[in-house]
């Protein structure tokens, strides 16, 4: 019996059901077939619920889009604001996008990806439909910036995506604009 009771604690500290996440977001894990969060998750989730900042660090492949973005959605389900999530690449703002339709569905919400080499009517459209969150690579959301077809002022959320790749790749001035746009809070 106490074998059992040991196997069961560790199988319940190496779960997702123990980080604070909602029931219904773990639902949405259990159908994606995720069962023990991986370290980046197990750290960062339960902080970025709380609405702490975090800066993590972690190989790829290891979860990092969930491990921001299942509080990310948990946190949007409760407020009426908006999430931004600024990646560095085309590929990576797709991928980050596909993860996120995932897991935005079940909420009934949606997101948009915002990327060069796609049509600006599409974007704009989409853009109508108030989406709740927003991906986009630095250059593209400054044209829809400058074209006045986005506007940021209901960003509760912000996602630097590869940070340190994004200001090695020149965008720190793009950045720091998008930035500028942003709340305060």
């Amino acid at each position: 019996i106490k074998t059992d009771y040991r196997n069961l604690m560790q199988n319940q500290n190496d779960s997702f059901y123990n980080l604070g996440i909602v029931p219904k977001m773990l639902q949405v894990i259990d159908r994606m077939r995720l069962v023990s969060p991986t370290p980046v998750q197990r750290s960062a989730i339960p902080l970025a619920i709380e609405g702490k900042d975090i800066v993590a660090v972690a190989q790829t492949g290891t979860g990092k889009t969930l491990a921001f973005g299942i509080p990310m959605v948990q946190l949007l389900a409760n407020s009426r604001g908006q999430a931004l999530v600024l990646a560095p690449t085309r590929d990576l703002a797709l991928q980050v996008h596909q993860v996120f339709k995932g897991i935005l569905h079940p909420f009934k919400m949606n997101a948009v990806v915002l990327i060069g080499g796609m049509p600006m009517g599409r974007q704009i459209q989409l853009l109508r439909g108030r989406p709740h969150v927003i991906i986009a690579t630095p250059g593209r959301l400054i044209d829809h910036l400058e074209h006045r077809t986005v506007h940021l002022n209901k960003v509760s959320l912000l996602v630097l995506d590869e940070a340190d790749r994004m200001l090695d790749m020149g965008f720190a001035v793009q950045v720091n604009h998008i930035l500028k746009c942003l709340p305060h809070k």
